[in-house]
């Protein structure tokens, strides 16, 4: 997804807010990277243009966990297939997870580079279109038409083999794994998280495609919190990711990545446990995904879903060599 992609954000404004080695460009960066709609591999290209332009290790950190793990069509579809405490509770802990993580790559390796002054005109190369000044010039209709073009478009052809992908995983597990078999192994919850966390860290599985792989984990008597930790861990980290990430911030600040996402999904799978536990939320858990009536409604959306796999994906513009903008 090149960053020329929103309609209504400018391209230097990113750049901008997150160019600066302080504790507020983390808690930015984490901030930005909850809605935005990137898997782990997708996310890469733009962790590297941000850190080019200035981004520290730990704001680099905390936008490379917090992208990935949640995003605005993740949310809405745990909402759908989990339960809504669980779409909120999800991004809430992909950005603490990326808060605490991005912390701790500033302290333990802190970061040398030069500030880069992003208020200078010449001082950033924006490589999508031309630039914030376009983006302002359009009419507003004309800017919510490209939004919705691109969310039911673009956006949507990215995620749409990985969440169909997931959507058969889910159905596998449904036919084959029963619930005497998940109560035998992932019975006890944190042996339940361990296992979801090891199974989680090399898979190669967005945030999208993850939820319906849990949901269906769910229904054979997962608990909560292992259930969030491979959410968490999942979509965030596979080893092909890790090797370009090592490059981008360094063997050490990706082993603190590593580490820091691993031990934040835990402690978050706690919490989410007794969160549950004290709402009294935990005896129906199972039973919220396991509704299945199928309504009118419901058949309607599945039908306009293939239509939408089907439509073949719009043309964008490519990229404007040697764009220079201002702030």
């Amino acid at each position: 997804m090149p960053w020329g992609s929103g309609a209504f954000v400018p391209d230097n404004f990113i750049a901008k807010h997150l160019g600066s080695q302080n504790r507020s460009s983390i808690f930015k960066a984490a901030l930005f990277g909850v809605p935005i709609p990137l898997c782990s591999c997708g996310v890469l290209p733009a962790a590297a243009g941000i850190r080019k332009q200035g981004a520290s290790k730990g704001a680099t950190t905390a936008f490379l966990i917090s992208t990935p793990e949640t995003g605005v069509d993740s949310i809405a579809v745990t909402w759908a297939l989990l339960d809504p405490l669980m779409a909120i509770l999800r991004p809430i802990s992909a950005f603490l997870t990326a808060m605490v993580t991005g912390q701790l790559v500033q302290f333990f390796d802190p970061d040398t580079q030069a500030k880069v002054d992003t208020n200078s005109p010449s001082s950033i190369t924006i490589p999508s279109s031309c630039c914030s000044n376009e983006v302002k010039s359009k009419k507003i209709a004309t800017r919510i038409f490209d939004a919705m073009a691109y969310a039911y478009g673009d956006l949507f052809k990215d995620i749409a083999g990985w969440f169909f992908l997931g959507v058969g995983l889910a159905g596998l597990i449904t036919v084959f794994v029963s619930p005497d078999l998940v109560e035998q192994w992932l019975g006890n919850p944190l042996i339940a998280m361990v296992v979801m966390l090891i199974a989680g860290v090399p898979l190669y599985v967005c945030a999208t495609a993850s939820t319906p792989i849990v949901a269906a984990l769910v229904l054979k008597g997962l608990n909560p919190g292992a259930a969030l930790v491979f959410l968490l861990v999942g979509p965030a980290t596979n080893a092909a990711a890790l090797s370009v990430i090592a490059k981008i911030l360094g063997k050490k600040a990706t082993g603190i990545y590593l580490g820091g996402i691993m031990a934040s999904a835990l402690l978050m799978g706690i919490a989410v446990d007794v969160i549950y536990s004290m709402t009294n939320l935990t005896a129906g858990w199972q039973a919220i995904t396991h509704d299945e009536h199928r309504t009118l409604i419901g058949m309607v959306s599945a039908l306009m879903l293939f239509v939408l796999v089907l439509l073949p994906k719009r043309k964008t513009k490519q990229p404007v060599e040697n764009c220079q903008c201002s702030s």
